[in-house]
């Protein structure tokens, strides 16, 4: 657990870096949070490393997303303005979480839905990528697919994801 516990802590420690002073999440309780979630998953049987990862990578997206929906929300005075997104969106660097960038996580989950409809490793790819911080090593390892195939769906994925968010 102490090892597991520790990569958690960095994946969230990436994510929180960027968040701004009035933030109420912070990497700890993220990290708490995943664990929780984690550990009342119930008739689960990890494959591997890997798969313990994965799933934590997308318990970390829901609880960030929701946590920018929340803070989003009419109840507590909702986004003052649309966040324009540019052409020049970085999937490469892990989202800023900052109460500014709500609406841009909000849309790239939104946008991240869509894709999974249309072609669910692609989104899996991005998911762990970017929301999980794994590797590309540990993104194959985790799909069971190859590093080249794991680029090649990153790179296109990445190219479709700016595009639909470059509408909104």
């Amino acid at each position: 657990m102490p090892c597991v516990y520790h990569e958690l802590r960095k994946t969230a420690r990436r994510y929180m870096k960027n968040e701004g002073a009035g933030n109420t999440l912070q990497a700890t309780a993220l990290v708490n949070e995943v664990y929780l979630r984690l550990v009342n998953i119930i008739d689960v049987s990890w494959h591997d490393r890997a798969h313990f990862f994965a799933v934590a990578a997308q318990l970390m997206r829901r609880i960030l997303v929701d946590a920018a929906r929340a803070r989003a929300s009419v109840k507590r005075g909702g986004l003052a303005q649309r966040v324009n997104h540019s052409s020049a969106f970085d999937f490469d660097i892990l989202p800023d979480l900052s109460s500014t960038r709500d609406r841009e996580l909000m849309d790239i989950d939104d946008a991240l839905q869509v894709l999974a409809k249309m072609d669910p490793r692609k989104a899996r790819v991005i998911e762990l990528r970017f929301f999980g911080g794994l590797s590309v090593d540990e993104t194959a390892e985790a799909l069971k697919v190859s590093p080249q195939t794991v680029m090649r769906d990153w790179k296109l994925a990445r190219a479709w994801m700016m595009r639909e968010l470059s509408k909104k």
